[in-house]
């Protein structure tokens, strides 16, 4: 789906009750928020078209979308289970660990090997996520990918 005014997020917030974590993690948030707001594509399924804001919590250990309109209107609310994802985003902080350390002391050749790790675990859970949401949000590989960002974020809050 090509991403257009009406099927894109133009806000994402993160459940802030549950506090910060490292600069690590607060610079991938970051960065992770950056690109989505900057090109997404996301069209819940039976909605009629937005733009759309995204609240993302942790709730009773389930993952929750909460879609609104730029207005405020409620669009749906999505909780998915996290016993999916563990596995991929206990993987995927790990090799962020090494790959944190690794770019203050390690060689280029080093940290491109551990970089190509990490990114083979975060498509699998880009592409779990993606699939989890079938059915319900309809989002291009790239959305899926900033928004397992995200998730992780919350996971390691949590």
């Amino acid at each position: 789906m090509a991403a257009n005014g009406a099927y894109r997020l133009t806000d994402v917030t993160l459940d802030e009750s549950i506090g910060r974590s490292t600069p690590d993690v607060e610079h991938e948030r970051a960065v992770a928020i950056f690109d989505l707001l900057e090109e997404n594509s996301f069209a819940p399924n039976g909605h009629a078209g937005g733009p759309y804001h995204l609240k993302l919590s942790l709730i009773d250990k389930k993952l929750v979308f909460t879609i609104l309109t730029e207005s405020g209107g409620a669009v749906a609310t999505h909780i998915l289970s996290l016993t999916p994802f563990r596995r991929i985003i206990r993987d995927y902080f790990m090799i962020c660990e090494s790959y944190y350390q690794a770019i203050r002391s390690s060689t280029p050749s080093q940290i491109e090997a551990i970089d190509m790790g990490r990114r083979g675990i975060h498509n699998e859970g880009s592409q779990t996520l993606e699939d989890r949401l079938k059915g319900k949000i309809t989002l291009d590989f790239d959305t899926a990918r900033r928004l397992f960002t995200l998730v992780c974020v919350l996971y390691w809050r949590g």
